[in-house]
């Protein structure tokens, strides 16, 4: 925890080293893009993206699930995602997955199990039965892409064109990160 407190503690001091103008950051918030991804910490995105403070609005929750859109009971992670969409006119919203995704895998778990008349499958699993973990990620990031389409907030804009939904995958393990190309139905390396 020290080390948390003294980076923090001189984070104004690196932020002047890297020409970051924090002065500039009241004016406003008008990020570029959002990012929803999976609280894993080994996943920083800013470190990933080079993302600047500012540039982008991330949303992190287990596994990078997207709630499905409920107007009688919205979720803290919907109203994240209408804001951005809404108020800060994000034009690009981008889902990333990752390798050796502890959600995933228990998804990946849980559905075996369902095959033994085991217990269901957690909330918002996706995972193909394949046991291939990689390939269960990469079905979850687009699974993720779709519920976000059905959201009311995001639906005119893509018809409209002016946002538009990315899917990514960042593999841990060699710090290279995929981008699902439609065309091909395949992740890339970007």
């Amino acid at each position: 925890m020290q080390y948390l407190i003294d980076q923090a503690g001189v984070f104004p001091a690196r932020a002047a080293a890297h020409s970051l103008d924090l002065g500039s950051l009241a004016d406003g918030d008008s990020p570029r893009a959002m990012f929803i991804t999976c609280s894993d910490s080994r996943l920083v995105p800013a470190l990933i993206t080079g993302a600047r403070p500012g540039d982008l609005c991330e949303l992190r929750t287990y596994g990078a699930v997207v709630p499905r859109f409920t107007p009688h009971a919205p979720s803290g992670e919907s109203r994240t995602i209408d804001h951005a969409v809404e108020q800060l006119k994000v034009t690009d919203i981008i889902v990333c997955g990752h390798s050796y995704c502890g959600f995933v895998e228990t998804a990946l778990r849980a559905g075996a199990a369902e095959d033994a008349d085991g217990p269901p499958s957690p909330a918002g699993a996706t995972a193909p039965m394949t046991g291939d973990l990689t390939a269960a990620g990469h079905c979850h990031v687009l699974t993720q892409l779709d519920v976000l389409s059905d959201y009311p907030s995001i639906a005119p804009r893509l018809v409209d064109r002016s946002l538009r939904l990315h899917g990514w995958f960042y593999e841990i393990e060699s710090g290279a990160t995929l981008a699902h190309r439609p065309r091909v139905n395949a992740f890339l390396p970007l």
